[in-house]
């Protein structure tokens, strides 16, 4: 009878022992877990991917089919990590959630799938809500004007600052960081902190031993030294700096082609020939890249050998073929690596636009957005530079000419001049409207909104 009781007993605890084995071992799945949110991009295999909370998440997926903006549903496994964008876990499939088809509030010529395209409805919503006022304000990055600067800002609420070597000299790198922090707490729309961080013969603050261990070398330098991949590490080291100090646009790289000692931009440039320069332009700006720093292609369409602008007129009289040659690769490569802003030169470019110099020159800005397709932000070259300082209503004529950015340090001017040529028909406010949504959308995209 004990026998049998016993062989029952263990009979049970067998069973028992299988039935936990095959719920905990043989049956054991791992939890599948659910993220509902919207496209952002998807390059290279990373999937970016904005939720309900506007995190922003970025997965390895091998395939994606889903355009930027899609609403999603993404099933996974493992745990994410709100304080990471790139995330560790497995996709096990998504699909796109359907939605009604509405027409977008966004005029159709403005919604060109361009690389801030991401953030065309929140730009739109916010270009909405602002005055006339604001919107020409928010065309301007102006020069620092010292110790106004920030009552300035409070009151105007000017796209941006750009600051020069003496504005950075002496001053520590707490200094800088909290100028840089005061200006952003008082302008309603966070601003472009710009500077000419070039390297070389132009620096802004690696001049000043406080705020960088050495000057910045020029590009040229950086190549016949240790060739791209010392470009690659100068370009990182110096996003680093700037953007620890609050600087989060660098009028950089220059990849005018220059070969000749005797060119005024050989200097400055790379000073070597279209295809190296091309592939300098890919390197910078692909090294640039989240970083926190926007960097900016110049001088549009290529300088050439052609004399220095900030003393006087300067015209360049080679063929439209030969530009298109040796000048205009460097632009392409570098818009393809995804640069967000191109600045234009002063020189008067015969063979494109004999009347004009390339900044107020529709035919140039034609070339940029139709032949390059670039859709990012156009920025002119100083306005108070002598080549185009003494133009009537240069300001008006820049942004006519197809310019988002304009670079002044006569800011009353600039706001006098764009507003006279709208009340006379001139200009229209379509047209103010478009480049603010460009400058909004930038300022979405690199999360300053």
């Amino acid at each position: 009878m004990k026998k049998y009781v016993f062989a029952i007993l263990m009979t049970f605890i067998m069973v028992g022992i299988i039935i936990i084995i095959y719920i905990f071992v043989i049956n054991k799945k791992e939890k599948i877990n659910i993220l509902e949110g919207i496209v952002l991009s998807y390059e290279g295999e990373e999937l970016t991917v904005e939720d309900k909370n506007q995190t922003i998440y970025t997965f390895k997926l091998d395939k994606f089919d889903a355009n930027i903006e899609d609403e999603i549903i993404l099933e996974y496994i493992g745990v994410l990590k709100s304080e990471k964008e790139n995330q560790n876990v497995k996709i096990i499939k998504y699909r796109v959630k359907e939605k009604l088809k509405e027409e977008s509030p966004i005029p159709k010529e403005w919604n060109d799938k361009g690389i801030f395209s991401s953030s065309y409805m929140k730009a739109y919503e916010k270009l909405n809500e602002m005055t006339l006022d604001e919107k020409i304000n928010q065309m301007l990055i102006v020069r620092y004007p010292d110790n106004e600067g920030i009552n300035l800002l409070k009151e105007k609420g000017f796209g941006g600052y750009i600051f020069f070597e003496k504005d950075f000299k002496g001053k520590t790198k707490e200094e800088v960081k909290n100028l840089m922090g005061n200006l952003q707490s008082v302008s309603k729309i966070p601003i472009l902190t710009a500077v000419d961080e070039e390297g070389g013969t132009v620096v802004r603050i690696s001049s000043n031993p406080n705020l960088s261990d050495e000057w910045f070398k020029s590009p040229r330098y950086l190549y016949s030294s240790g060739g791209f991949d010392l470009i690659k590490e100068d370009t990182i080291k110096k996003s680093k700096i700037l953007n620890d100090l609050g600087i989060n646009l660098n009028l950089a790289p220059v990849i005018d082609v220059s070969t000749n000692p005797s060119d005024y931009m050989y200097k400055r440039s790379l000073g070597q020939n279209t295809s190296l320069t091309s592939e300098y332009a890919k390197v910078v700006i692909e090294a640039s890249k989240e970083t926190g720093v926007s960097y900016t292609l110049k001088h549009f369409p290529g300088y050439g050998n052609n004399k220095d602008t900030h003393i006087g007129s300067s015209v360049d009289s080679r063929t439209y073929e030969a530009i298109l040659k040796n000048d205009l690769p460097p632009f392409e490569e570098g818009i393809k690596a995804g640069a967000e802003a191109v600045l234009v030169s002063h020189n008067i470019v015969s063979s494109i636009d004999s009347a004009n110099p390339a900044s107020l020159s529709s035919n140039i800005h034609d070339i940029l957005r139709k032949d390059l397709k670039f859709t990012g932000v156009i920025i002119t070259d100083d306005l108070i530079m002598d080549a185009v300082a003494s133009i009537p209503d240069v300001s008006a004529k820049a942004v006519l000419a197809g310019n988002d950015l304009l670079i002044t340090t006569d800011y009353e001017r600039s706001i006098e001049s764009i507003k006279k040529n709208l009340e006379e028909g001139i200009l229209t406010e379509d047209i103010i409207n478009q480049s603010v949504f460009r400058i909004l959308s930038w300022k979405y995209e690199k999360r300053l909104l």
